[in-house]
């Protein structure tokens, strides 16, 4: 596959350092508009006096969202500049905090977390950004490593602000919090970053957007009202899943159609059918749909919890379980970026898939039962999952991007880890309460880290798949 990008048009003034910190600061602002949110879910749901189900829909949502608009929002990005996708994305996400801010009830603030999920593909963006400005593998992989391992945490300060912020002075005020980095983050942009469009003057194939929007929508949608059937079955229930999994199929079927007619299509057929295209995006989904919610739901629901957990407050936790994972995960990123061009990006992968199985062993095995041990299991899952699968992941994206189409891989990409999170949520919480019901709420949470588990299983023997970036990678 080749991973050259195509001669770009580029306007704009700076230096690599003024464009890093300018897509650092973007990739900061959208990251914690989900981690600095987890430990704030059990207060969001006091105050909004809605169940932890719906909190978690919300969730749910918000990468639903992401999801969607990944799809699309790069390749528009290689059409119309970088630089102005990029800034449109951090404007809608201040305006979505803002309403979430205000939120008088859940209804708002699912309005303004779907708002927020416009910024869903901001790092594979900041990512393309980067490459059309770097050349040299090595200095690449180094920076990416620094620019992905955010999406990780931002070095624990954001589960630990987070934490604090919603114990002392309620969950509105990350929000606003939110805001102010949002439109931090879109000043910087305005005035470091360079504009680029490597695709301009070609046409934006909105009706294969349509399409696979649709497709890809109705298909979570179905997946989200399937889960109502875990507490009861319901006639209706099941045949609005099924409706809705037969309008997925049948607009993807338009989109595939769409794209083989379209002069200038969105994604051409060819590529949706090498493994160099959804072997990566398998492993993806299934590596996020495996430990997402695990790490920002699960596990600091279990520490808070009285029974059977630890008992632990959520500034506490956030300090001894998400603040340690993300910390690591951020100081072992830049040590992974650079090693990938030179160990290969999947080798780097594989090891990264291996530890975070470990890691998920001993939370479920031993964690569950020592608070020690499960600070133990979240920080080998900071190194080998923040810190080592997501900057690959999120590197192979990149790197094995066709050369006519920069923008295709990464969006999709960004889209299978918004919708590995959204069904890492719905799946995961559903398992709890499925198994909640047979009355041992340990099982239940051995249940649920099980289940994580074996998708990471599965994530690993997918990443088997994903061929080589030779093009991308360094001799030692």
């Amino acid at each position: 596959m080749a991973t050259a990008t195509m001669a770009e048009t580029k306007t704009g003034r700076g230096t690599i350092a003024a464009l890093m910190t300018a897509l650092l600061a973007a990739c900061v602002a959208f990251q914690l508009n989900a981690s600095m949110l987890s430990p704030a879910l059990v207060t969001m749901g006091q105050e909004l006096k809605a169940d932890q189900a719906l909190i978690g829909l919300s969730q749910t949502w918000f990468f639903t969202a992401a999801a969607l608009f990944s799809l699309f929002l790069p390749r528009l990005s290689d059409i119309v500049g970088r630089k102005k996708v990029l800034v449109g994305m951090m404007l809608l996400m201040a305006v979505g905090s803002v309403i979430a801010a205000l939120a008088p009830d859940i209804t708002w603030l699912f309005v303004g977390r779907i708002i927020q999920g416009v910024s869903g593909p901001t790092v594979p963006l900041c990512l393309i950004m980067l490459r059309s400005a770097v050349s040299n593998p090595r200095k690449y992989g180094t920076l990416m490593g620094l620019i992905t391992a955010v999406n990780g945490g931002v070095a624990g300060v954001d589960s630990f602000v987070g934490g604090y912020f919603a114990e002392h002075y309620g969950f509105r005020s990350i929000f606003w919090l939110m805001v102010v980095l949002a439109a931090a983050a879109t000043a910087l942009i305005v005035f470091l970053a360079s504009e680029s469009r490597p695709a301009a003057g070609t046409r934006m194939d909105w009706l294969g957007v349509f399409f696979i929007v649709v497709a890809v929508g109705a298909l979570l949608t179905a997946l989200n009202e399937g889960s109502k059937l875990v507490g009861g079955f319901n006639s209706g229930t099941l045949m609005l899943s099924l409706a809705l999994v037969a309008v997925s199929a049948v607009a993807f079927l338009a989109f595939w159609r769409t794209e083989q007619r379209a002069a200038q299509p969105m994604v051409e057929t060819v590529h949706l059918r090498q493994r160099s295209t959804w072997a990566p995006l398998l492993t993806t989904t299934l590596t996020m749909t495996g430990i997402f919610a695990v790490i920002n739901g699960i596990v600091p629901a279990y520490v808070q919890a009285g029974s059977p957990g630890f008992g632990v407050g959520p500034t506490e936790m956030s300090l001894i379980i998400l603040t340690p994972y993300a910390l690591l995960g951020w100081l072992v990123g830049a040590l992974s970026g650079r090693l990938a061009p030179v160990l290969g990006y999947t080798k780097v992968l594989r090891i990264g898939l291996l530890g975070s199985i470990a890691a998920l062993a001993v939370i479920a095995f031993l964690g569950l039962h020592s608070l020690p041990l499960m600070i133990f299991g979240t920080v080998l899952l900071g190194i080998m999952y923040a810190g080592t699968v997501n900057i690959m992941l999120n590197g192979l994206g990149v790197v094995l991007s066709p050369a006519r189409n920069p923008g295709f891989l990464p969006g999709m990409n960004a889209g299978a880890f918004n919708l590995g999170a959204g069904l890492s949520f719905l799946i995961l919480p559903a398992v709890l309460v499925a198994t909640s019901a047979l009355g041992d709420a340990g099982a239940s949470y051995l249940t649920v880290v099980l289940v994580g588990l074996a998708l990471t299983v599965a994530a690993f023997a997918a990443s088997l798949l994903i061929p080589k970036p030779v093009e991308a990678e360094v001799a030692a």
